[in-house]
């Protein structure tokens, strides 16, 4: 029986949906992340549906980052843990481009050290990329280290969608955090992604306004959700602020000049210091129950 008329449930129906679900690298950049690669990597192994090679980037870490992902190879014999080094240069960009020219993988995946993938990712990336139109894909996240986190990924997940309604649907934004993108529509970009040695704008926002001028599709899947910490609040309130306004510094870079782009540098702002708060009292809560007497 030819695969279209197949019924839903036939064996041959379910060998050729198999056979068409893409293969799917995960791509962790690593400076430093000693107290969260385990975490990461341990979310990355446990998944639904396996990815097939997960690859830690490793950036000149001088702390125990090397040694807990060789850990974690020597644990996981069976899963595709993969750790490479990008020594050449100092810097995300550069680690980002290395580990994603490295990959395999149909789709690259694209995660940062204190993200803590749900246990379906993979199966969700794959289900967006059946859809041959989709050159990247991305989610929401919850913030594991605060409190009301289910709450708090609704609210995420509103606010990306929101943002994506403002920009009329010809800017959707990828997050580095929680990102995938088809290999072919990478290599049809890497060269042109901007290097910013200086550091100073999003590159996750780079890309996205990279795929957009190339008219490459980005989706935006509510069911693709990854963890991520909330340590960017620890900043001071200079440095926030100047993590904010790279939007600005990669919108002058592309010449991108449309106002309702500017609303999520509002929204940042405006949740530093109510959500600051918020992990104050959470961290102090776990604090004290850490203390008490078992």
């Amino acid at each position: 029986m030819p695969y279209e008329t197949a019924d839903e449930g036939s064996p041959e129906r379910s060998f050729a949906a198999a056979e068409a679900r893409p293969s799917v690298s995960i791509v962790i950049p690593a400076y430093n992340e000693e107290s969260v690669i385990r975490q990461c990597l341990t979310a990355a192994v446990y998944q639904s549906v396996p990815a097939d090679e997960i690859i830690v980037v490793d950036n000149r870490s001088t702390d125990q980052t090397c040694r807990i992902v060789r850990q974690m190879q020597t644990e996981y014999p069976e899963s595709p843990i993969l750790l490479v080094h990008q020594s050449a240069e100092q810097g995300l960009i550069p680690t980002r481009n290395f580990g994603l020219n490295r990959a395999s993988g149909d789709v690259l995946g694209r995660i940062d050290a204190d993200s803590v993938l749900e246990p379906d990712w993979v199966e969700q990336v794959q289900n967006a990329f059946l859809d041959p139109a989709v050159s990247a894909v991305t989610g929401p996240v919850v913030y594991y280290d605060m409190p009301l986190r289910r709450f708090g990924l609704k609210a995420d997940d509103k606010m990306r969608q929101l943002m994506l309604r403002l920009a009329k649907h010809q800017y959707h934004f990828l997050f580095g955090s929680n990102m995938a993108l088809r290999r072919s529509a990478w290599e049809e970009i890497r060269s042109e992604t901007c290097r910013d040695e200086r550091d100073e704008m999003h590159e996750d926002i780079d890309v996205s306004l990279h795929l957009a001028d190339h008219l490459l599709r980005v989706q935006y899947v509510p069911t693709m959700v990854s963890g991520m910490s909330a340590r960017r609040l620890e900043d001071s309130l200079k440095d926030y602020r100047y993590y904010v306004n790279r939007f600005e510094r990669t919108y002058r870079a592309h010449n991108v000049r449309k106002i309702a782009l500017k609303a999520p540098m509002v929204v940042f702002f405006s949740v530093y210091f109510p959500a600051k708060v918020l992990r104050s009292l959470h961290t102090a809560g776990v604090n004290q129950m850490a203390r008490r007497p078992r």
